[in-house]
């Protein structure tokens, strides 16, 4: 599997596309920004999925503009009015920014497995930074929006963030820092 980070938006979102070389298609996770840098960036591949690990405006910014025929977009639902709603999803808050995303397709519990452009996805349940945050386990590579970030963790101080439930994901995730490579949300 080839991992393509990009670093978008004002806050430094990291977006990550996913394929193997011989397959037409891609993943998109956490679209924040720049839907036109993320675009160029999948070649010639179609978007046959966007992971959402949670339902931010920094982490949903560039979904509408790369949704097209087929796509399926993928969030937890505890997450999903946060697509629509620039209040909880905080761009209003810190950008004065109406930022929505479309309706999901997808709504994704812990547990789930998926198989989308020839890679096997695992949701894991990470509540604490938002109740709907996940992380996809995909190919031996951990993608875990801002459960974790490459210095730290989520901030829990935002609409629906819990410390006590970020602990418990954070406790969870711990072992498996050795077992996978970490992607982590900034």
């Amino acid at each position: 599997m080839r991992i393509d980070e990009l670093t978008v938006g004002p806050v430094q979102t990291r977006c990550y596309i996913l394929y193997h070389e011989d397959e037409k298609e891609c993943i998109v996770i956490d679209p924040g920004d720049e839907p036109e840098r993320i675009r160029k960036r999948t070649g010639d591949r179609r978007i046959a999925a966007i992971l959402l690990t949670h339902g931010h405006f920094d982490h949903i910014g560039g979904v509408a503009p790369l949704m097209e025929e087929g796509t399926r977009l993928v969030i937890h639902p505890l997450d999903e009015k946060m697509l629509s709603d620039p209040e909880l999803n905080v761009g209003m808050v810190f950008f004065r920014k109406s930022i929505t995303a479309p309706a999901p397709t997808d709504r994704v519990r812990e547990g789930d497995e998926l198989t989308i452009a020839g890679m096997s996805i695992k949701v894991l349940h990470t509540p604490g930074h938002t109740p709907g945050s996940v992380c996809y386990l995909i190919e031996n590579e951990l993608f875990t929006g801002d459960t974790l970030f490459e210095q730290g963790w989520g901030r829990t101080d935002l609409p629906g963030g819990d410390d006590h439930e970020m602990a418990r994901s954070l406790r969870r995730l711990v072992p498996m820092m050795k077992e996978y490579g970490i992607h982590p949300g900034h």
